[in-house]
């Protein structure tokens, strides 16, 4: 249960809009919350879990390191208008034996991601408090036990972000919407959507996943910070018609939907403070 809270808060926190661009922010912030997240098993994946999860929350604001509510990144190179970086990210653990469509079949370690971010900045009008950046992150993914671990392929997820802090004048509300295609090469579809013949059944024939489009992802996300208090929500959709995967055996559901609530309380910060330019 501890490496599926984990990695379901990383999705969820990625899915979330980002803080104020242009403002000033303390260095860092400490504090913990608690989110209550509804996720599919994987996409397409008709089996839903519901979890209630308590968190550190951390954020750290370097020039070189930075932490926040989305990604952990190492900058390598930055301009006005483009930011390069090394960023990470995670995929839950599924356990065959409680999913119908996988029942009799190896488990799920969790997974990692890691790899180079291209930002591109569109938009930035500071004055109406609005952004959109297109986001080109190229990630290595692995599988691990915890005893070994072992590449399972790349993901390419190219998405454009729109951001909008104050939605409503003097609101504090901020949204965030992130849309974009996913790819991925034939060894990742092969770890969630292969079926090898010893585990083929007559209702789940053998299939060898292919490398290609992985479906589509479009995420809504609001935020609105309160004294020492963050509120942040979220729905995700992933629309899989036309995925090279759609045909697999495993895939239950063409349309899967997450989402997810969360209260972070920030009781301890920097004196010093930032100008945040995301």
């Amino acid at each position: 249960m501890g490496r599926w809270c984990r990695t379901a808060l990383c999705i969820l926190l990625f899915s979330l809009p980002g803080i104020a661009v242009g403002a000033e922010k303390p260095l860092w912030e400490l504090g913990a919350g608690l989110a209550l997240i509804q996720m599919p098993d994987y996409s397409g994946s008709d089996k839903n879990r519901l979890y209630v999860l308590p968190y550190p929350y951390f954020i750290y604001r370097g020039d070189i390191l930075n932490i926040d509510r989305d990604r952990i990144s190492g900058r390598v190179f930055k301009t006005d208008n483009l930011l390069l970086d090394v960023s990470f990210f995670g995929q839950a653990p599924v356990d065959s034996s409680d999913n119908d469509a996988r029942r009799g079949m190896p488990d799920l370690d969790p997974t990692f991601e890691v790899g180079p971010s291209l930002r591109i900045t569109l938009l930035d009008n500071r004055q109406d408090r609005y952004k959109l950046n297109l986001f080109l992150p190229v990630r290595a993914v692995f599988s691990t036990d915890f005893a070994s671990v072992r590449r399972e392929g790349w993901v390419f997820s190219p998405r454009l972000v729109f951001e909008k802090n104050d939605l409503l004048p003097a609101s504090g509300l901020n949204l965030g919407i992130s849309l974009g295609p996913i790819f991925a090469d034939s060894s990742y579809h092969g770890y969630y959507y292969s079926v090898e013949p010893a585990y083929a059944t007559a209702a789940r024939p053998a299939y060898s996943a292919g490398g290609g489009y992985s479906g589509t992802a479009l995420t809504l996300g609001l935020s609105k910070r309160y004294k020492q208090l963050i509120y942040s929500a979220f729905v995700s959709i992933n629309v899989l018609p036309g995925a090279v995967i759609e045909d697999s055996p495993l895939v239950k559901t063409k349309y899967s939907l997450m989402s997810g609530f969360m209260v972070s309380w920030i009781f301890l910060k920097s004196a010093h403070s930032v100008t945040v330019e995301r």
